[in-house]
């Protein structure tokens, strides 16, 4: 027999496993009995009241064989000789694209301008301690793309694009917890998430896949409005029956190519702003409605969005891959950038609380930057991190990752930081005056958002936190138009622009189930 719960529970009873069952067992007056099995379907956190209660949907399975928890089969196949396709990019979606290929038969060829996630430590190691930017391996770039060691949150609004079971149960079979099957808001961790990636690539490489490390594409081969091929760093060039373009939100210089080359290409909405820190405690406090989380709440975050105005113009602040118990971290692709984003680690037991902390940027700011044409954000961005990079670096170290920052109160009433926090931001942190370093149409909304978020959760707009700039990758400023029903570029046949990166996505789940949809449309058309 099945049974099937929904329960609202402390989080003791709740998240203690053996407790829980017992919980469950008692619900339905059922012995203590091997042959019972409790499996929990779902489960979110309410700390809307000031009791705290998580909601579990669980079944239970009393005399009969549970299904197995995933359905998902790694692939047994042999695509060696098969047809190969082109997938420029190692992030979530290029090597869901690669390994949906690999199911469809066709050989995926997967170049990624960085390193592999081992070799990308050491280059991560140099931003943060040494303060030395790997042009090509960072942050952004290398196996897994930007979130690897960014965060590896694997919650998404984006149902209707495609089976989010499924991709979470791909995580699975690759090494990820089967916890995120269950969790209203999933989380790898980027402590565990590299070794995840590194076995995707595995089973690519094991079903006759082809992935290359350091492999930077400079050029495309176009023939007649179709996409032949690619031109590498090395000056070789390869071909296949299409090209899946999932390069990242980063990867200004294939932004570049493609307006050079005419390749029809868009600006797009996007926002920018500062990351925020407080201590995790802080933030428990406002959201647990309690002293401590106690042993068995998770690290709380939060979610904030209001609207402001300026010049007349409306713009929206919000908070931005909020990061708990987490760590900010250097993120720029360039000597002479800052750029800042955030990241957490599977337990999510840092002693600091980070977010971006965002304003949409509207048409009336890319004015200046008219000349460039659809790449005005992408310049924009540019500017403002190099800006960043010297008004954090005012002793002259030109590419130096100290950030600049001031603290929360301190920034809204307009006063200079006499002394900054402690922060998980391991170069380090210039005090200075942000309204320097922020232009007035983010620095003003951003004063304006955090009055509103001070009314919001009591203490947050105070000097026990502050910001920390800036945080301008949050999303593509570009987006390369395709076909809605094909996916294939409006006027490139055979291309197929995929990702964060051409604007298709915004996260590691959406950007997975977008790299598989391109796989199937490519499959479909050319095959």
């Amino acid at each position: 027999m099945i049974h099937q719960l929904s329960l609202a529970l402390p989080p003791e009873e709740a998240l203690d496993e053996a407790i829980f069952r017992q919980s469950v067992l008692r619900r339905l007056s059922l012995p203590d009995t091997d042959d019972i099995v409790v499996r929990k379907r779902r489960q979110s956190i309410d700390a809307r009241n000031r009791q705290v209660r998580v909601q579990v949907e669980t079944d239970v399975f009393a005399g009969e064989t549970p299904p197995p928890l995933i359905r998902y089969q790694k692939p047994q196949i042999d695509v060696s000789k098969a047809p190969q396709a082109i997938v420029v990019g190692a992030g979530p979606a290029g090597l869901f694209a690669a390994l949906r290929l690999v199911e469809l038969g066709i050989k995926p060829i997967v170049l990624e301008r960085g390193s592999d996630v081992r070799i990308r430590r050491r280059d991560l190691a140099a931003i943060n301690k040494d303060h030395v930017v790997n042009p090509e391996s960072n942050y952004c770039f290398g196996e897994g793309g930007a979130g690897t060691y960014s965060d590896g949150k694997l919650y998404t609004r984006s149902t209707k694009r495609g089976d989010v079971r499924r991709i979470l149960e791909i995580f699975v079979a690759h090494g990820a917890t089967e916890q995120i099957l269950v969790d209203a808001h999933p989380h790898i961790g980027t402590n565990k998430l590299p070794n995840v990636v590194a076995d995707l690539r595995n089973s690519i490489i094991l079903a006759g896949g082809d992935v290359r490390f350091d492999t930077k594409v400079i050029d495309i081969l176009l023939d007649d409005q179709e996409i032949k091929g690619v031109v590498l760093g090395n000056g070789d060039t390869l071909s296949g029956i299409g090209v899946i373009l999932a390069t990242g939100h980063s990867a200004r210089d294939i932004f570049q190519l493609l307006h050079e080359r005419s390749v029809r290409i868009e600006s797009k909405p996007f926002a920018m702003g500062v990351r925020i820190e407080h201590q995790q405690s802080l933030i428990d406090q406002f959201q647990y409605h309690r002293p401590s989380r106690g042993e068995y709440l998770p690290a709380a975050s939060y979610s904030l969005v209001t609207q402001t105005k300026f010049k007349g113009v409306e713009r929206g602040v919000f908070s931005f891959c909020m990061c708990p118990g987490g760590f900010i971290v250097p993120a720029a692709t360039s000597p002479g950038e800052l750029v800042v984003n955030g990241m957490s680690p599977s337990r999510r037991d840092s002693q600091y609380a980070n977010s971006g902390l965002v304003v949409a940027i509207t048409e009336t700011d890319l004015e200046p930057y008219a000349n460039a044409g659809p790449l005005a954000g992408l310049t924009l961005q540019q500017d403002l991190e190099r800006w960043a990079c010297r008004q954090g670096n005012r002793d002259g170290a030109e590419s130096s990752q100290t950030a600049p920052a001031q603290r929360i109160a301190d920034f809204v009433d307009g006063h200079v930081s006499k002394e900054l926090l402690p922060t998980s931001y391991q170069p380090g942190l210039a005090s200075v005056d942000m309204m320097d370093v922020l232009p007035d149409h983010i620095a003003q909304p951003l004063r304006q958002g955090l009055r509103d978020f001070g009314r919001k959760m009591r203490g947050y707009l105070s000097n026990d936190g502050q910001i920390i700039g800036i945080e301008s990758r949050t999303s593509s400023p570009v987006r390369i138009p395709r076909h809605r029903d094909t996916c294939e570029h409006v006027e490139i046949r055979r291309l197929f622009p995929c990702g964060e990166g051409a604007g298709y996505a915004g996260g590691i789940v959406s950007a997975a189930m977008d790299g598989e949809r391109c796989a199937e449309e490519l499959v479909k058309l050319y095959k």
